[in-house]
């Protein structure tokens, strides 16, 4: 019951601050990683160079689907915006249902900037089926697709450390996050920006995807402080034995 009341509660606030922020500009705080995006978004359109989104592995029935639903939101807007480059972004993804996505994201992608008949299939691409054989697959497209950008956004393990070995040595902007310790660990150690846990899941409200990715945030906030509370008056009612 409890859970369900938490569902009943984050889908209201959710809906009821969306419909405020659409009407009340935010202000969200600064997170470098995705300053330094939207800079080198522009100056990949401007150079005629490539933006590689790697979407990890994640598979949509399971419980790592919540950060590849987090990186599609965030590859729609970035499709919108380098859409007439002269070099378009590539996708590379490691689980087949996550391909097709990908695929389908770019072309709605390339329809909101009334650009679709510039949309090419190939561009979303299915890497590997396993985590070594997707770095493997993925690695080419890092070295040899005039790449300037490569964001790793999604479900990444050990496998993560290849695919940044392989950025670093093009002297590329590596822009990454994973919802695994492992992967985290390592775009930690090589990202110079890196973003760090829940930060994943507000790349659609940094990208400019909508209100309702606006609103997540604060619903996060405000779930995450009510649990505090609950967890503090749990234990101090332990304490005086009323528990």
């Amino acid at each position: 019951m409890i859970a369900i009341g938490l569902l009943l509660l984050a889908v209201i606030l959710l809906v009821g601050l969306t419909l405020l922020r659409s009407k009340i500009p935010t202000a969200l705080r600064p997170i470098d990683a995705y300053d330094r995006l939207t800079r080198s978004v522009g100056l990949a359109v401007e150079n005629g160079t490539r933006l590689h989104i790697s979407l990890g592995r994640g598979n949509l029935f399971t419980t790592r689907g919540a950060s590849a639903l987090a990186g599609l939101a965030m590859l729609r807007k970035l499709t919108e915006r380098t859409s007439l480059s002269d070099r378009p972004p590539i996708v590379t993804t490691g689980d087949a249902s996550l391909a097709i996505l990908s695929q389908d994201t770019l072309q709605s992608g390339y329809r909101a900037a009334g650009a679709e008949e510039q949309y090419r299939f190939s561009t979303g691409r299915l890497t590997g089926l396993t985590p070594f054989s997707y770095a493997a697959g993925t690695i080419p497209v890092t070295q040899d697709e005039n790449v300037s950008t490569n964001v790793f956004m999604g479900d990444f393990g050990s496998e993560s450390a290849l695919l940044a070995d392989a950025a670093e040595r093009e002297n590329s902007t590596v822009i990454a996050a994973s919802d695994s310790l492992s992967g985290q660990s390592v775009f930690y150690a090589v990202s110079q920006d890196p973003l760090i846990g829940e930060e994943l899941f507000a790349a659609g409200a940094y990208v400019g995807a909508g209100a309702v990715h606006e609103a997540s945030l604060t619903v996060q906030d405000i779930l995450r402080w009510l649990i505090i509370l609950a967890i503090v008056v749990g234990s101090g009612l332990k304490l005086l034995g009323m528990l």
